[in-house]
């Protein structure tokens, strides 16, 4: 390995316990309390080294961000290949409930990943072009997933022919997030004023979504 190959693993090494140590800073105290001092103190550095990768919390936040949806991803696509034969509505479904179980094993990752889908943090100070065009390409492939069951739902006669697969597509993902949105934010109100569980929310969205759609 040449001198310039070496310092670029280095650089690469250092830039990561950054980004692992704004996780660990982060997921404790919360992204709105936390700063940069918090960072580099968890992370051992400088702040000026940390500013040396990283010029802003939000741009740390993006990478993290990254982190969550790559792993949702590999997520989604390991739990569909291991269903490979199923039909296009339990597919749907199968997307729904993966989602499910990430929200509940990686739930930081996931608020992050809600955080993006809902504002417009890929145009805030700091966030280079690679890592917005980087994060373009992982929401295109979770849409990608959800179109391709919705085109085999139509070839299987199973979802109606005249929809759209690409609104329809964004329609369940935004619906979704929404629905996520609301049981965690309103998760008390649900619960003491109507008696239900924020569970119950996601999952009757995912089965009144699905009925929207059927043949």
């Amino acid at each position: 390995m040449g001198i310039t190959e070496r310092k670029q693993k280095e650089k690469e090494i250092r830039k990561n316990d950054i980004i692992n140590a704004a996780e660990r800073v982060f997921f404790t105290k919360g992204y709105a309390v936390a700063t940069m001092d918090d960072v580099a103190k968890e992370a051992e550095f400088s702040k000026r080294t940390v500013y040396v990768y990283f010029n802003s919390k939000e741009q740390i936040y993006f990478e993290i961000m990254l982190r969550g949806y790559k792993l949702l991803i590999h997520s989604l696509e390991k739990d569909l290949s291991n269903q490979q034969d199923i039909h296009a509505l339990e597919r749907i479904k199968q997307i729904g409930h993966t989602l499910y179980t990430f929200n509940e094993q990686y739930p930081n990752y996931f608020e992050a990943i809600v955080e993006y889908e809902t504002g417009e943090m890929d145009f805030d100070k700091g966030i280079t072009d690679s890592s917005r065009e980087e994060c373009y390409k992982l929401g295109e492939k979770v849409l990608a997933i959800l179109i391709e069951a919705l085109a085999q739902g139509i070839e299987e006669g199973a979802i109606r022919k005249e929809i759209d697969v690409l609104d329809t597509a964004l329609v369940l993902w935004s619906c979704t997030i929404g629905a996520f949105t609301i049981a965690k934010r309103k998760a008390n109100y649900i619960k003491h004023y109507h008696k239900r569980e924020s569970k119950d929310l996601i999952f009757n969205t995912f089965e009144l979504l699905i009925r929207s759609i059927k043949s």
